[in-house]
């Protein structure tokens, strides 16, 4: 990183400041600070005729080639991360899956192993139940699950993560052989999956509460007992509170999105994004969000202008 670079970054909180005060965006943002310089000083009189106006074009050139040098960059590292994950889909679907005859002592240890785990299942010893919210704030809350450690839900017969891009999904298939694509029953459509092992019960049968890219979703059998699914979102501005509508409901107000995620966002997306997370800090810490904190500050500065007016028997919501 440059010198350049530092010294104007210094600034960055104080301008994101300033950027909150303007809904309107960029464009009430640049007509302010021009305002700011032309009535606080002589950038449009101070030189010669049109010098402000060469100063101000070679100046936006100048960052519109950094801006397209950093977007381009950063599609195609995108794109390159898409087409190696695609590679390593395609590579498991069609690899081959063996099954391996087992030897009759081999046979009754898997099996007295799988009725060890059944009988652990039948005495409560099964997996870790997610945590419910016992006590908040907003009371509509309370009742509703945690989230896992991927921002998603651990549950009896699958577990799902997601981003604000997508949602995986891991199904056990708690099966003795290798899997192939002909043992099972997969069928997905844009707001419905259906999945299981042929002649049995399906493991999912369910709508999900929000529609799916089709295109860009995939399934693959993972290790041979496993089933994956990497499910597009198509609103990428919305937390799945459930996997499918019959699934308990989890908290999208304790999600925590991965900082790191953010940089695959557009600018506007990620800035939408960012007033999202900082809202829901400020209302777990019991202070106002960034709407308020504006109304708060429009209040303040009315009072200041206008100290001749008594304000103490006001209420400000």
């Amino acid at each position: 990183m440059s010198g350049d670079d530092n010294q104007t970054e210094q600034f960055d909180s104080l301008f994101l400041s300033i950027a909150q005060h303007h809904p309107q965006g960029a464009s009430q943002l640049l007509d302010t600070f021009v305002s700011f310089l032309s009535r606080k000083t002589d950038f449009f009189t101070g030189g010669e005729e049109g010098a402000w106006e060469k100063l101000v074009m070679s100046t936006f050139r100048k960052y519109e080639k950094v801006c397209r040098k950093k977007q381009e960059s950063e599609l195609k590292e995108r794109r390159e991360r898409e087409a190696a994950k695609k590679k390593k889909q395609e590579e498991e679907k069609v690899k081959p899956a063996e099954i391996t005859e087992l030897t009759d002592a081999e046979a009754e240890k898997l099996q007295a192993e799988l009725d060890a785990k059944k009988n652990a299942v039948s005495n409560g010893a099964s997996a870790p139940v997610p945590e419910k919210i016992e006590d908040d704030e907003d009371a509509s809350e309370i009742g509703k699950l945690k989230p896992n450690s991927g921002n998603g839900c651990d549950l009896e017969k699958y577990r799902w993560t997601q981003t604000l891009q997508d949602v995986e999904v891991r199904i056990p298939l708690n099966i003795n052989f290798r899997a192939k694509q002909k043992d099972l029953v997969v069928n997905l459509t844009k707001k419905h999956l259906t999945c299981g092992i042929k002649g049995q019960p399906p493991i999912v049968d369910d709508d999900f509460p929000h529609e799916i890219k089709l295109e860009e979703s995939t399934w693959v059998i993972e290790d041979g007992n496993t089933l994956l699914f990497n499910l597009e979102k198509i609103n990428k501005m919305n937390w799945w509170s459930k996997l499918v509508v019959s699934d308990p409901e989890i908290s999208t107000r304790k999600i925590n999105p991965e900082p790191s995620k953010l940089s695959d966002l557009d600018g506007e997306t990620r800035g939408l994004v960012e007033k999202m997370m900082y809202d829901q800090r400020q209302k777990e810490l019991g202070l106002p969000t960034s709407d308020e904190q504006k109304k708060q500050d429009v209040i303040k500065k009315f009072m200041e202008q206008h100290p001749e007016m008594d304000f103490s028997k006001c209420k400000f919501n």
